[in-house]
């Protein structure tokens, strides 16, 4: 399901300004949106700073709140609640570049052969433990399909070589990626 280039608008202005009320100690009004805004999607937010480094990333992969309301949510964590990252700071946000990926359908891959590198995404579960990457972090890294998956495995805590274990599930999806 594509976005058209008024709902991506829209998308991004939630996203910022939800992070912007955050800081601010206010609840993120998200106003009218259109019905599609409205019906339930995963989605992740990406903020990266002036320079280009990862500034937070959370999301949803689960298609429980209404897209406009996992925007915003996603939004408001990767700004404040990235365990990796202290918190952005006021000053930080006119320099922040927002990157939004709008999740598909998560489905078991029972064959190798059905993930194709740039297109999809990886969540590798092993136990308790489970990884996700994004479709664009493959090719922002030139990462072949072994690779793509070895650092879906670090990312879950796993063995870089746990995806050829027979107790891991490996899962794929699409999204649809835009931003400022």
């Amino acid at each position: 399901m594509t976005l058209s280039a008024e709902q991506r608008t829209r998308l991004l202005e939630i996203a910022r300004n939800s992070i912007i009320a955050a800081h601010c100690g206010e609840r993120p009004a998200i106003g009218a949106v259109e019905e599609r805004l409205l019906q339930p999607a995963g989605a992740f937010v990406t903020l990266n700073d002036a320079a280009g480094d990862l500034r937070g990333c959370i999301g949803s992969i689960q298609a429980v709140l209404p897209l406009a309301q996992a925007v915003s949510s996603s939004a408001i964590n990767a700004a404040i609640r990235d365990p990796r990252f202290p918190p952005v700071s006021i000053d930080e946000l006119p320099l922040l570049h927002i990157d939004i990926s709008v999740l598909g359908p998560v489905t078991t891959v029972l064959s190798l052969d059905e993930i194709v590198v740039g297109r999809d995404g990886l969540i590798v579960t092993q136990g308790e433990r489970s990884g996700l990457l994004l479709p664009q972090v493959a090719i922002e890294y030139g990462w072949s399909l072994d690779e793509f998956l070895s650092h879906t495995c670090t990312k879950a805590g796993l063995p870089r070589d746990a995806w050829r274990s027979r107790e891991t599930r490996i899962e794929r999806f699409s999204a649809e990626i835009f931003g400022e």
